[in-house]
């Protein structure tokens, strides 16, 4: 059940990667609600297909609406942040906020849900934030709106991961935590759609749904991860987005990181490792929690 979690972990790293790409190639012509109206309504279409194949038909009834509305709206909120922080900063600039995730996500465990919080979360938070703090060697003046964009983003998202968690608890339809975000996302983007819309060419479009395919896989196996792994322990593994970012921006966009990103970086990702070893082994919850999801 856990290496089965770790495996859906590191798979959904290499998908979100690969969308995270595509928003940097289209962020820099579109406005984000032209992405994210076409890219949730066509993941919404995928869901509702999904839904047709037999192992899978359950409908989208949740026993959790409350709980999904909020992890919508954290998912639009998101996805907008994210947005704007790869149309502001490199690949490699984003990552250590991406890695402050697992931090963020131990410390929201323990009142979403009733997982307990323990001294080394915060020794771990204080490490992240050095981290973090290695992006401005010039001190807080140099941070710029797509640090605050990135920081809204890590946290947003951290609060949706959570909510999937506290969801797939209570609840076995994994196409449901798909369908709802994005159909908000695709609801709220569309409302301001006709205000931003430009003309998009085939090749662009070929781009947006190529987001889609992977947006929806990365989400769907990130909803099976975490029915079998506690957030906190599925969100260090995240970090390998490191290494798929930082070769995707070599590559495909010509950033190589600079020597305190990656100082950074080490500091942010060493210290949600030590998360996990001292979550794990102090209490034992990294094996409790899977049978319990």
């Amino acid at each position: 059940m856990a290496a089965t979690g770790a495996a859906l972990a590191v798979g959904y790293t290499v998908l979100a990667s690969g969308a995270d790409a595509i928003t940097k190639v289209i962020a820099g012509a579109y406005a984000a609600p032209q992405l994210y109206a076409m890219s949730g309504l066509l993941v919404a279409m995928m869901s509702l297909a999904a839904d047709r194949h037999p192992a899978q038909r359950r409908g989208f009834r949740t026993t959790c609406p409350r709980a999904m509305a909020m992890r919508s709206a954290a998912t639009v909120i998101a996805a907008i942040a994210f947005f704007q922080a790869f149309r502001l900063l490199s690949f490699a600039e984003v990552f250590p906020f991406v890695a402050l995730i697992p931090i963020i996500a131990a410390l929201m465990s323990g009142p979403v849900l009733g997982e307990p919080v323990r001294p080394v979360a915060w020794a771990a938070l204080g490490v992240g934030v050095l981290g973090v703090f290695c992006l401005f060697p010039a001190g807080l003046g140099s941070i710029g709106a797509g640090h605050l964009w990135a920081l809204l983003a890590s946290v947003t998202g951290t609060f949706s991961i959570v909510l999937a968690r506290y969801i797939g608890r209570r609840e076995s339809n994994g196409l449901a935590l798909v369908l709802y975000p994005n159909l908000a996302l695709c609801v709220a983007m569309g409302l301001v759609l006709p205000f931003v819309w430009r003309p998009m060419p085939l090749a662009d479009l070929g781009w947006v749904v190529g987001y889609a395919v992977l947006l929806f896989s990365a989400r769907w196996v990130l909803v099976l991860s975490l029915r079998r792994l506690p957030a906190y322990a599925v969100t260090p593994l995240l970090n390998l987005q490191f290494v798929w970012m930082v070769a995707l921006g070599a590559l495909a966009f010509g950033e190589a990181p600079e020597m305190r990103v990656m100082l950074g970086a080490t500091a942010v990702i060493v210290s949600g490792v030590a998360l996990v070893l001292g979550e794990a082994f102090g209490t034992g919850t990294l094996r409790e929690n899977p049978a319990r999801a």
